[in-house]
């Protein structure tokens, strides 16, 4: 069975945060699921081990008892057989914030990646905020090359636009010129989109949180509020 994935707009593990996360716990297998935290994406500015914590507190927080955040900062880490193992037994997987570019270079072709896809295939819930749901997307948005670069396709035809009620929402005119095809996924801090739909098929949506989703399609916003639910599967052929 394939798992569920849960794609959030920033200003994590605070909040109404709360409600995506406690949703995922509940895929997950419950309190006692183990939760892997990456906190990749925080460790250019060395700020990994700090926002791994908060993970954990956060989760914790929330009832569940079986959290760890993993030293996977860099590509040698990623290739650990280790972490890959532990990251494999995971029933949620966490991917934290930070530099888009580093987490999506270090994941990408790893022994973690392909860990991470083995408990997605076996039902896992893949989770991420900002950076971390950016590079869940087929492209991302490198803000500090100003490019669009291939991400991990676990959600084709899609790019995330974090933070989408502050600053956001200023890429998506950008972002529509260079993925014209692509549908843009605009989400609100403290904000989530996550597929409650029917197994193995990643079409049913539902917003949690505090604010919004913003869906564009070739520029064209549709906006879905919390608690509303969409069906959408991202092909070009059904915009």
């Amino acid at each position: 069975m394939t798992g569920y994935l849960l794609l959030e707009g920033g200003a994590e593990f605070n909040g109404q945060m709360a409600e995506p996360d406690k949703r995922a716990i509940e895929l997950a297998g419950g309190f006692d699921a183990p939760i892997t935290i990456i906190p990749t994406a925080a460790a250019p500015d060395n700020n990994h081990q700090r926002a791994g914590n908060n993970g954990v507190r956060w989760f914790h927080h929330l009832g569940a008892t079986h959290v760890e955040s993993l030293p996977l900062i860099d590509k040698a880490s990623a290739n650990d057989p280790h972490l890959a193992a532990k990251i494999s037994q995971s029933r949620l997987i966490y991917m934290l914030g930070g530099f888009t570019g580093y987490l999506g270079e270090t994941i990408k072709d790893s022994a973690s990646w392909q860990a991470m896809l083995r408990a997605y295939e076996s039902g896992a819930v893949i989770a991420g905020s900002s950076a971390g749901a950016m590079v869940m997307c087929q492209y991302y948005y490198d803000p500090g090359k100003g490019n669009v670069v291939e991400g991990l396709n676990l959600l084709p035809n899609t790019c995330v636009l974090p933070h989408h009620d502050t600053f956001g929402k200023n890429w998506a005119s950008r972002l529509s010129n260079l993925l014209p095809e692509a549908v843009l996924l605009g989400i609100d801090e403290q904000t989530g989109m996550l597929d409650n739909g029917p197994e193995g098929r990643k079409v049913g949506w539902r917003v949690y949180g505090k604010g919004a989703v913003t869906l564009y399609h070739h520029g064209k916003p549709t906006v879905y509020h919390s608690g509303e639910s969409f069906n959408e599967d991202f092909s070009p052929a059904h915009q």
